[in-house]
């Protein structure tokens, strides 16, 4: 209770065991067969009246209402009735601002056996009737999307560009009761199969597109940036899937103003652009004869810049690492200014200084080679249909023999089970399983194995049991407390935990009952806490309580803070991480939030 007189440490990693403990193993069985409540009667209830007669209705009365607030008539026979009344009562008089400082009030004994006695009533009364409160239909928000994609298929996704924003409740994006549904998100939903399945599965007939990544527009790039090489300056680097094995174009341009002029073309530079770590191009910009050039024809200059900077070549499917950056020369600060800003994109229209990307596009695929042998082809495709050697010729066409058929099958059921058995938090029952093997049939039917595969998965990621978070009440519950199944209790787990979907050992363990024996929940929280996606704890979770995704949008005035650019506002966001971190890491007390001795 705050304001209590003890100041109780709690650990992090014991706190979240016993919230889960408590909040989501919802009611024990027998567990309102307790002591009875105390109803506030007894020998000292004319005691207690006669104090709060004393030293509360003087203010607290029908006529003068302070603080919206009336005693005069409060019954202290039946305290429970009206807790919400004797709640507010005790916070003010645990806070000692009631009375108020400079009146009078009884002796600290006497104070403190009311309190107690009201703050008992209350709680023996709350413990014998509890309301564990109801459960509402809980969509997957667009990053708890993602990440389940992520674990499902082994699928990074841009779940921005396939999913409008999310609804925030109290700054949290994840509240069941503001996830609503639209006909035009599910439609959203419907689309984001049918792309996902056929960037997982490697679709030879995808068609090419383009995606678009781009630099904060106040990034200060005159300094290097963690993650790309030593010996660069600025830049940007990116992860991309390719879904197919196949040519793609890699653009980057360069940062320039409404002019088309660009920075940092006084001096030579040379700009490289690698993905995996192996140079694609290197490139020589800047300089006199380039200078004076951009200056007769700013976007001429612009275009032909963007065509050197412009690489086409094969790629196998996959995600893959893309840096474009400029090669340092020299850390020799500029010497036009006495004092330069920190921030080096003060000035929009100032061109001098150092080369900035702005942002890379890659488009494609074009001249599709294969599938590939991506990690989302490898996580679906389990097996595959093993045929005699004289079905082979009809393996891969649209009609095949009895004994390719079946092979293809059985190993159909296998994958489309697997996948839903994690994409839908549950063991699958034989009718789950015949309605997947109905949308593989019909993929099979107008294609190969693999089209019928993707039409089962297109079904499986629109499916409402993959989309919802669902907790039915038993079928015979006969109190309305009662225990939290433990396949419900692995979802929120994992949903808490990860942001994401179960993994197959904490399924298994719901699946035989035993994830509700507390030894058990405790080893499993800890285990996923010590997994590397309980980042999302930090990243979701984190980010939202203390508002640091706010950062984003943060612009104070240039006037007075000059110096404001993205690199401090990641900074800033990332001391913050990094402290939670560190908290949650080395399970320390969760009051070192408030009064921790050290920072990063």
């Amino acid at each position: 209770r705050a304001g209590g007189p003890q100041v109780m440490k709690f650990f992090l990693l014991s706190a979240v065991i016993a919230c889960v403990l408590a909040v989501v193993s919802v009611q024990p069985a027998g567990f309102a067969q307790g002591a009875p409540a105390t109803s506030g009667a007894g020998p000292g209830s004319s005691s207690r009246a006669a104090l709060v007669k004393t030293y509360c209705v003087t203010c607290h009365n029908d006529r003068t209402r302070s603080g919206e607030l009336s005693l005069e008539h409060a019954d202290l026979t039946d305290i429970p009735a009206h807790a919400e009344l004797w709640e507010k009562v005790t916070r003010k008089v645990r806070a000692g601002v009631m009375p108020p400082p400079g009146l009078r009030r009884p002796d600290a004994a006497t104070f403190e056996a009311f309190v107690s006695h009201l703050e008992t009533s209350i709680d023996r009364a709350a413990a014998a009737n509890p309301r564990p409160g109801r459960t509402a239909l809980h969509r997957l928000n667009r990053a708890e999307y993602a990440n389940a994609i992520r674990d499902l298929l082994s699928l990074q996704i841009d779940s921005t560009a396939l999913l409008p924003p999310d609804d925030e409740s109290s700054g949290f994006d994840n509240i069941a009761d503001v996830l609503t549904v639209s006909p035009s998100l599910m439609e959203r939903y419907l689309s984001a199969s049918w792309n996902i399945s056929r960037m997982a599965l490697g679709n030879v007939n995808i068609t090419p597109s383009t995606a678009t990544y781009r630099v904060r527009p106040d990034l200060s790039q005159d300094q290097h940036i963690e993650g790309l090489p030593p010996g660069t300056r600025g830049g940007m680097k990116i992860e991309h899937t390719f879904p197919v094995d196949g040519e793609y174009v890699i653009k980057l341009r360069l940062w320039r103003n409404t002019f088309d002029l660009m920075r940092g073309m006084e001096d030579p530079h040379d700009i490289e652009i690698a993905m995996d770590g192996a140079r694609l191009t290197m490139v020589t910009a800047g300089g006199r004869d380039d200078f004076g050039r951009m200056a007769e024809n700013p976007g001429t200059f612009a275009a032909e810049l963007d065509r050197r900077v412009t690489v086409r070549l094969p790629v196998e499917a996959g995600t893959h690492t893309i840096w474009a950056t400029t090669v340092l020369k020299s850390h020799a600060p500029r010497d036009d200014l006495i004092k330069p800003f920190i921030r080096t994109t003060i000035d929009g229209l100032d061109i001098m200084g150092d080369p900035s990307v702005d942002r890379i596009t890659i488009e494609g695929p074009y001249a599709v080679a294969a599938p590939g042998d991506s990690a989302s082809r490898r996580k679906i495709l389990q097996c595959h249909p093993t045929v005699p050697a004289s079905a082979k010729a009809s393996a891969g066409s649209r009609r095949s023999s009895p004994e390719v058929e079946a092979s293809e099958v059985g190993c159909a059921r296998r994958i489309l089970t697997s996948l839903a058995r994690q994409a839908y938090r549950k063991p699958v029952g034989p009718a789950t399983a015949d309605v997947l093997m109905n949308f593989y049939a019909r993929g099979r039917t107008s294609g190969t194995f693999e089209s019928g595969i993707e039409s089962a998965l297109q079904f499986i990621l629109a499916s409402p049991e993959f989309l919802f978070r669902v907790e039915p009440s038993p079928a015979k519950a006969d109190a309305p407390v009662y225990r939290l199944g433990d396949l419900e209790l692995a979802s929120r787990l994992s949903f808490f935990l990860w942001s994401s979907l179960p993994d197959e050992q904490l399924i298994a363990l719901a699946a035989q009952g035993k994830l509700k024996q507390p030894a058990v929940l405790e080893q499993q929280v800890r285990r996923m806490l010590a997994d590397p996606r309980s980042t999302t704890l930090i990243d979701n979770f984190a980010e939202q309580w203390l508002h640091l995704r706010n950062l984003k949008n943060a612009n104070p005035d240039l006037g007075a803070f000059p110096d404001f650019d993205d690199n401090l506002r990641q900074a800033m966001k990332e001391e913050t991480e990094l402290f939670f971190d560190s908290i949650m890491r080395e399970d320390r007390s969760v009051m070192d939030l408030l009064n921790a001795d050290y920072t990063f």
